[in-house]
């Protein structure tokens, strides 16, 4: 019984691994109130090796309304892999067209935002990466919904879905033409 013991107790001990030390991670923080200003920022991280890790919209102590992009990649790694394209419009029919123009040249959607632009317009933003190493970037259909009833875009996203589009992000924003509007962005493969 004692072997058994010693024995399970010993199998217990080796089965538990040490915690690893995780790599490190290099940051790089951007934040600006225009959107045009943020694509070529986002670009400068991507040549130095960066790669999208996530957007927030709003109110900064000290920038004012920004949009706030968060840049990540393995500590000292520098390999320019990713290029960037920012969308950002106050009308969703704009959004939806260079949407398509983004999915059809191989960009993927990353993430997306609101914020209050330079200009005094709420925005809905969406950032796309496309891996330069591809050589043949895969396109993508991209389907953009809008409406100010939430009731309405659960009929929308299951029609949608039943036409094989997969949801990729949400946001709720005051776009010129729509007023408050549920904005969700889907994509599909294109075969």
């Amino acid at each position: 019984m004692r072997t058994l013991v010693v024995t399970l107790a010993l199998a217990l001990l080796t089965s538990i691994a040490p915690p690893t030390a995780s790599a490190a991670t290099d940051f790089r923080v951007l934040a600006t109130n225009k959107t045009s200003t943020m694509q070529k920022e986002m670009q400068e991280a991507a040549e130095a090796g960066f790669r999208f890790s996530g957007a927030m919209g709003g109110e900064t102590s000290f920038g004012g309304s920004e949009v706030v992009v968060v840049m990540s990649r393995p500590a000292g790694k520098a390999e320019a892999r990713y290029e960037y394209r920012l969308l950002a419009t106050s009308r969703t029919s704009t959004m939806q067209k260079e949407l398509q123009e983004a999915g059809d040249a191989g960009f993927q959607y990353c993430g997306q935002t609101v914020f209050k632009s330079a200009f005094g317009g709420k925005e809905v933003v969406v950032i796309l990466e496309r891996d330069r190493t591809q050589p043949k970037p895969a396109p993508a259909e991209y389907r953009l919904l809008a409406t100010k009833r939430t009731s309405s875009m659960q009929k929308e996203l299951q029609e949608a879905g039943d036409a094989g589009f997969e949801y990729v992000g949400v946001t709720v924003a005051e776009t010129l033409v729509g007023g408050s509007e549920l904005v969700c962005i889907l994509k599909r493969a294109v075969k």
